[in-house]
Formats: structure tokens, sequence, C-alpha cells
């Protein structure tokens, strides 16, 4: 089975202008430059070529760190007041929703996901994230501490307070499964905190990183204080990670990369929030409501064609109800119409490329040559479509059940009890999320408990909003984006201590 595809143009104007407007440039403080050498970017549903972008290097990083740290030290950055900033972010919030139809077709041409999925969910997300840290911008205090030392001069006292100071220039370095959520998620919080940011989105989708910081302009944000440097990560984004110039590195991506960064770091010691890979788990008990599992877990894993770093790529059911659920969620799979992102009739779009749909195919023949039986799906559709997968009679060894495959591919393994259900489902150098199905309280919290993950559902999956914390353990990461916490990663504690 193979699919035909038509080109799906876009029909809001401003997406069209976009994409007829050239190739794309680079931003750097003030000025947008159309660097002499360039990539391409393509929609993964036809192959259609769908621009051309700048591809920065190791120069223009060197440039543009230069202008954020001039932004971050000036005065209309530096001495921006606290409700000003506030304002900033609203008002960037508000021209999202004014243009999310256009972002949601760019980022649906460029990603290959629903147009749905887009304007219903990710890009209003995206918006969300800059109206949630714009409420947090007037509330950044310090405290004040009476300080137990006893050794102060006759007749004085001693007094502290603590000052939190925005961390200094980030590199924000986006992936390509999520590209306008990913990136939001990371500048939101990083301007809310003072800080300036190089944004270097992945080069397989940076067409609505470019939008959006062209909104961001728009807003009235000053110049240098978010620079856009489109290009390969071995390039640009190395560079970015070893410059001693950057204070941070914030990067969502596989573990494979993270620790590449990691490495690339150590030279001036910056910080680092790493949200890495997965191979989430989830459970369904034998007391799970079917009608809301076998839907819910499918959406778990399914959803933006398993492009999802929590996706449910290990289910685990009880022996008691095994043969339901697979029955069930093959259905669901087998029913999913795959399509181009903007065709209203399709449920999923492409992978992002031919060779990412290829690498899919590798981790299911790989598994039916070692005994796994696919009960749904498991054929690979040309250019980079994958037909949504189930797979059973798999071992813990396989590499399918122990690699991120980051496709539509999911294992279901039988259980007995909860004791050996938490083994299976800690049994991986991952810990980023997890899902619970269950009508039982104590099973519920028990398992909740017992999962080495850093997010854990219950009764659904890939539940997000900016005020839960959003981070892995073990390879999955370092650090929580969203939330306080993902506003502690862009700011410093400065203790003064003084004798009066």
């Amino acid at each position: 089975m193979s699919l035909t595809l038509r080109p799906h143009p876009p029909k809001t104007d401003g997406a069209r202008r976009f994409l007829e407007g050239g190739a794309k440039p680079v931003l750097i403080g003030a000025e947008w430059s159309v660097l002499e050498q360039q990539f391409e970017t393509w929609d993964p549903a036809t192959g259609q070529h769908l621009a051309s972008l700048s591809r920065a290097g190791a120069a223009e990083a060197d440039a543009a760190v230069a202008a954020a740290q001039a932004a971050l030290e000036g005065p209309d950055w530096a001495g921006m007041l606290p409700a000003a900033r506030q304002a900033l972010l609203w008002k960037i919030a508000d021209l999202i929703d004014a243009h999310a139809e256009e972002l949601s077709e760019l980022e649906s041409l460029d990603q290959g996901k629903t147009y749905a999925t887009a304007r219903f969910a990710e890009i209003p997300a995206s918006a969300a994230q800059f109206r949630y840290y714009a409420g947090l911008a007037t509330k950044i205090h310090g405290q004040t501490i009476t300080p137990s030392i006893g050794y102060a001069p006759k007749g004085k006292q001693v007094m502290a307070y603590t000052r939190p100071e925005p961390i200094g220039v980030v590199a924000a370095i986006t992936p390509w499964n999520s590209p306008m959520l990913m990136a939001s998620m990371k500048l939101a919080p990083a301007l809310c905190a003072g800080c300036t940011v190089v944004l270097k989105p992945a080069e397989e989708t940076s067409l609505t990183a470019i939008r959006l910081v062209e909104l961001m302009q728009e807003a009235g944000l000053p110049a240098g204080v978010v620079n856009l440097l489109t290009g390969h990560g071995h390039e640009v984004g190395d560079a970015l990670a070893k410059h001693p110039g950057v204070a941070k590195v914030a990067f969502t991506g596989s573990t494979e990369v993270g620790r590449i960064l990691l490495n690339s770091a150590r030279g001036n010691l910056k910080k680092l929030t790493l949200e890495l890979g997965g191979k989430s788990p989830a459970i369904v008990m034998p007391d799970a409501d079917l009608s809301l599992s076998v839907p819910g877990v499918a959406r778990g894993i399914f959803a933006n064609s398993g492009q999802v770093c929590v996706a449910g790529s290990r289910i685990y059911v009880h022996r008691s109800v095994h043969d339901r659920f697979c029955e069930g969620l093959a259905a669901e799979a087998t029913r999913l119409k795959l399509g181009h992102g903007l065709d209203p009739e399709s449920d999923l779009g492409p992978l992002v490329s031919e060779a990412q749909a290829a690498r899919v195919a590798r981790y299911v023949d790989g598994g039916r040559a070692e005994g796994a039986e696919v009960i749904a799906g498991g054929a690979h559709l040309g250019g980079a479509f994958y037909a949504p997968t189930v797979v059973t009679h798999t071992r813990p060894d396989m590499a399918l059940m122990r690699e991120e495959i980051f496709g539509p591919v999911t294992a279901v393994t039988p259980f007995d009890s909860p004791e050996e259900v938490l083994a299976l489902a800690n049994d991986t150098e991952y810990g980023l999320a997890a899902s619970v199905w269950t009508q039982d309280l104590s099973s519920a919290h028990r398992l909740a408990a017992g999962i080495r993950a850093g997010t854990v559902w219950v009764n659904c999956h890939s539940y997000f909003s900016p005020e839960l914390p959003k981070g892995g353990i073990k390879a999955s990461g370092w650090g929580v984006e969203n939330n306080l916490a993902g506003l502690s990663n862009y700011l410093e504690e400065k203790t003064v201590c003084m004798v009066i």
C-alpha cells in the first residue's frame, strides 16, 4: 500500500506571502540578513520545496552572541520595568493568536503534522506560554535574611538580602517535532527572567520560528534581545554550545545530541536544561475502562505520528484484559487515515522526512526478524509515511523495546501483578513520562509513586499546560520546563550581605 498525495497550498495570505518571500534570513541584533550559504526545507508529505534558509555557522554565532550580550546590558532591556516586560510578553501572545491560522499552516507544511493539531493544540499552547510567564514577570522577588552572624563590629548589625538576576545569554536549541511550541517554552521564561536569547531551531522545521521572531519584533522587542540563527546543529548549534559568551543552553532533542552538548558546554561550565529522549510506558490495569483507555493510549502513541518525546511506546496490559485491549488498539490504529497535514480528512500526517520513516521501518523489520508479531500496520507507505503500528510478542532486550523509535510504533506486553509491571516499566535508561489506566485510587497512587519518570498521568496521556513542570530523569534529561521551576532555570540568585 502507498499514498498518492497532491500539494496542499496554504489558504491564508500570510502563509502564502511568507513562502513566496524568497530565501529566509537570520536575525542578528536589529538586522535580518540572507546568507550566501543556504539549505532547503521541504513539505514531508509531498516532497514539494517550501523555502531556502540561511545556513549560519560559527561566525554568525559569534555575532549573535555579541548582539545578545550588548542587549542584555543595554538600557532598553536591562532598564525595562517588570510591568513593561509583562505587557510585551502578553502582546506577543496576542499576536500569536491573531496569526494562528497562518502559523498553523506553516507548521503543518514544514513538519507534517495535521492542521488541527497545530491550530487547536500547539499554536494556542505557544501563546499560553507567553501569557503564563507574562504573569510572572512582576513577581520575581528576592528575600531579606537575618543572618546568625555574631562578629559584627560593636554597635553594628548584619543584614542580608537576595537578588534574582537573569542568568545571561541563553542559547535555545529546539527540536523538529513541535517547533513553535518548543521555541515558546524556552523564549517565554527566558524573556520573563530578563535574559537575552540566540534561538537555533531544528534545520528540518525552522519556518514558524522565523515567523515567531518577526511577530516578537512587531510586538516591540528591543533589538538583540532575541537573535535567530538557522542552520545545522553540528555547525551553528555546536558553536553556540561551546561559546564562552553563552551562559546557558536550553535544549530539547535526542539523548545522543544531549550528551554531545554536555561535552561542548563544559568549557565555561555553562548551565544546561536538557529535555531528552523517552521510552514511556503506559500501564493498563485489570479494572481500566477500556472505552477510555484504548483510544487514550492510542492518542498517546499515534499523535503527531508518534513524533512526541513522551509517546507511550511501551504498553503493559494486565493479562485478564490483554486480548481485548490488543483488539481495540489494533482497530484504532487501522482506522486512522493518513494524508497531507492540510487535508481536513487526515487523522495523521507524515513523519518529518523520508529518512525518519525509513528509520522507523528498520526498527519494525528488526523486531519481526527477532520474533515480534505485528497485529496492525507495520508498513512503510512510501515517502515519509509509516502506518500506525502495534506489535506484540516482544522481548525486553529487543531494540524496539529499548531504543526511542520516534514514530507511530508501540509494543503491547501482558503482565500479571503490580510488582511485575513496575519492574518492566522501570527497565529502561529513560525516565521521561508514563501513564496509568485504572479506576482504583490505591493502584493509581502506588504505581505513580513507583514509576521512575518525570511525569506520570493517570487515565490520560500527554496532558500539558504551562503550570505543570515537564522534565525527565535518568537519560531523559536535566531540569524541568514550565511552572515556576521553569523560570528558575533562567535566574541566578545573588546574596548581598552588609554591616550597617
